[in-house]
């Protein structure tokens, strides 16, 4: 029978059982003096040499990496940078054309059933029925998970007060905002209790005051299950709430620590400057100050530590009149132009431009 008590829950096969939401936890027994430490969890994804190919075309290139159980990991990059790629590859949607993935401790080739049932995933595109109402999508999911027909309803209940939607139950999902269509989302990738829930841009499309309503779900989320959340993103301040980040570009990691960590690294600060000649002030940065600078999101951008007290320098010695300058501290996006020498915004102007050419090329070719 079933009864409101979340903590008696028991997961289908191969998952793990949600707590109650705000139920405690026992506490741990403390080990015997002289006993062994206790074995730390197993990762939740293990990658080496991962690798896809479209014909010619390298969208993944040979990525290492390892993801803690428990961890919010996020991979940061621009649209094409392979990061969708790399996400498919782990939930078993596409085949690795070279390389090895193990998720919650099964291999994504060989293991493709073992894998499905352990995790959850959010698409960058909805999926959602939107004649169907919230419940009707949530008891369809767990069906076709397997889900103890005795367990759906309170595990429905619990994830929809949750996310806030659980007032909006018999509505069908039509009637809902993209927010709210976002959160159900979420809430039907975890209706089977799984280890690992991959979310693939969760907050694409959205205005700032939902992406944050989002990512709030999301650290509450991270408080009251037991789950490792992997997910991609190309928004700086959402890399932000990341225990761990992997900077991907170009098919490859180019950086993976902690966001602090990455910030703290580049060492300098951002100076952007409008000139009236850009390409003098960046000659002139180079020959007066040994600073190679470049044009980034319509300015010349350049790092130097210690930004504000090299300003008046600028002012008194660059030769090229400044309109307007400004200095921040270092952000995961001078983390992103340390390593590849553009900000992201400027990689997917580039990466949008290169997909119209191979387009206008392909149109041609069928001529």
């Amino acid at each position: 029978m079933a009864t409101n008590d979340e903590s008696t829950i028991a997961a289908p096969a191969g998952t793990i059982a949600a707590p109650a939401r705000g139920a405690s936890s026992p506490s741990p027994t403390p080990p015997a003096p002289g006993a062994p430490s206790p074995t730390p969890p197993a990762p939740a994804v293990v990658v080496e040499g991962l690798a896809k190919s479209f014909g010619d075309v390298q969208a993944v290139r040979g990525v290492d990496f390892e993801v803690a159980a428990g961890e919010v990991f996020g991979f940061l990059g621009p649209n094409g940078a392979g990061k969708t790629t790399t996400i498919n590859m782990l939930c078993t949607l596409a085949k690795p054309s070279s390389g090895s993935a193990r998720v919650a401790g099964h291999d994504v080739v060989h293991e493709r059933d073992d894998v499905r049932r352990n995790i959850g995933l959010v698409f960058q595109d909805p999926t959602l029925d939107g004649y169907m109402t919230a419940q009707q999508n949530l008891e369809l999911h767990a069906e076709l998970y397997g889900v103890q027909s005795d367990l759906v309803a309170p595990r429905m209940q619990q994830l929809m007060e949750m996310v806030g939607l659980w007032d909006r139950k018999d509505s069908p999902v039509a009637t809902f905002s993209g927010g709210m269509r976002r959160r159900l989302e979420i809430a039907r990738g975890l209706m089977h209790s799984p280890r690992a829930l991959f979310l693939d841009e969760p907050t694409i499309g959205l205005d700032p005051q939902t992406r944050r309503s989002i990512w709030t779900y999301i650290r509450e989320l991270k408080e009251s299950e037991e789950i490792t959340i992997f997910m991609t993103t190309h928004y700086m301040d959402e890399a932000e709430w990341c225990d761990r980040i992997a900077i991907m570009d170009h098919g490859q990691i180019v950086a993976l620590d902690a966001p602090e960590t990455l910030k703290a690294g580049v060492g300098t600060d951002r100076v952007t400057i409008q000139t009236e000649d850009d390409d003098a002030a960046i000659a002139a940065l180079e020959d007066r100050f040994g600073v190679r600078a470049n044009v980034s999101e319509g300015a010349v951008t350049f790092g130097v530590p210690g930004g504000e007290e090299f300003v008046p320098r600028l002012f008194a010695e660059l030769g090229v009149p400044i309109r307007a300058v400004s200095v921040s501290r270092p952000t995961l996006d001078d983390v992103f132009m340390s390593y590849t020498g553009t900000t992201i915004r400027d990689a997917e102007e580039d990466s949008s431009k290169h997909k119209n050419r191979v387009m206008m090329q392909m149109m041609g070719a069928r001529r």
